[in-house]
Formats: C-alpha cells, sequence, structure tokens
C-alpha cells in the first residue's frame, strides 16, 4: 500500500492571471472594442476582472462591435 506523506512550510504558489484585454491598464473613461462575435466572451472577462481588480467594466453592442468602458 502506497503510503501519504503529510508535510508543512511549502507555500501556495501566487495565482497567475492574465487578461486577453487590458483591464489593469485602464483609467476611469477608457474603452476598447471587440467583435460581436465575442460579446459572450468579453462579458465574462469583465465580470472576472471587476471582481479581481475591484473595478467597474460596462459594455455596450454598437452595430457589429462591442464597446467596454471602465467606470469606477
Amino acid at each position: 500500500m502506497l503510503e501519504i506523506e503529510r508535510e508543512q512550510g511549502y507555500a501556495m504558489p501566487t495565482p497567475r492571471v492574465v487578461y486577453a484585454y487590458p483591464y489593469e491598464s485602464m483609467d476611469i473613461g477608457d474603452s476598447f472594442t471587440v467583435p460581436v462575435v465575442a460579446r459572450a466572451k468579453v462579458l465574462n472577462a469583465n465580470y472576472r476582472a471587476g471582481k479581481r481588480l475591484k473595478k467597474v467594466f460596462i459594455a455596450r453592442t454598437e452595430g457589429e462591435i462591442v464597446r467596454i468602458w471602465r467606470m469606477a
């Protein structure tokens, strides 16, 4: 039988967060656009980035593009 040994003193690795969009560098009022076909992906990314960075992002569809703004 395999014996599993319990170990202590190892630090947890820091999570690696890489955004496909420029959330971290945006100031209030800045915006960027993505094609409307990526709408679901960018809305999900807005939610996750907003929670992690404690910022507010909104998106509005303008014809064939989706524009994302940093609001707060």
